[in-house]
Order: structure tokens, then sequence, then C-alpha cells
């Protein structure tokens, strides 16, 4: 499963896997615990995983950034997972915002 090559494919294939447990929800799973849990739920881990990147950010190390941030990129990907949404839409969305014509909705 490990993308060696370019590590930003590999948020693809780990929303394949977050979407494989979603389906097949298997017992003993974190993943599977966030889908039972519910939405609130899920929106409540991105948003406490924003929160220690920022305090990281401010007051920790780079080392903490990026595991804090890790974090909570995994947690949106179980978000997105869960409204039927995957990770290549938010890229899609940066890259149109990149275009020199975009205007903000």
């Amino acid at each position: 499963m490990a993308n060696e090559q370019n590590p930003l494919l590999f948020l693809s294939e780990l929303q394949d896997f977050i979407e494989k447990r979603h389906e097949e929800m298997p017992e003993g799973s974190y993943t599977t615990s966030l889908f039972k849990d519910g939405i609130n739920r899920m929106a409540q881990k991105v948003g406490e995983e924003a929160l220690e990147l920022v305090i990281e950010a401010t007051n920790g190390t780079n080392e903490r950034l990026v595991y804090e941030g890790s974090d909570m990129l995994y947690h949106l990907i179980v978000l997105l997972t869960s409204k039927g949404l995957r990770i290549e839409e938010l890229a899609s969305e940066l890259m149109e915002r990149h275009n020199p014509g975009w205007k903000k909705h």
C-alpha cells in the first residue's frame, strides 16, 4: 500500500483503506469506532487535532507539528469518507483557487 515514490499519492491510498474500513466495519479498529460514533464525533476529532496542531505551531517543535498535522489530516479524511467525499476533491478545490481568474464563492 505504501507509495514510496510520492507521499502525496499515499493520501489517496489511505482514503481507499479508510473507505474499506467504512464498508467492512471490522471490530477493534479505531477507524471503525469513529464511524460508529457518528459525524459529530468525527468533526469534533478534526477540531481537537486542529487545536493541537495550532498549539504545536506556536509553542512546540516541528516534529510535534508534523505529528499533530498528520493526526488532523487522518481525521479529516475519515470525516470526508463519512460524507462520501474524497481528499482529491479538496486538492481540486485548491487547484481551482490557484487559477488567476478564481473568485471566492
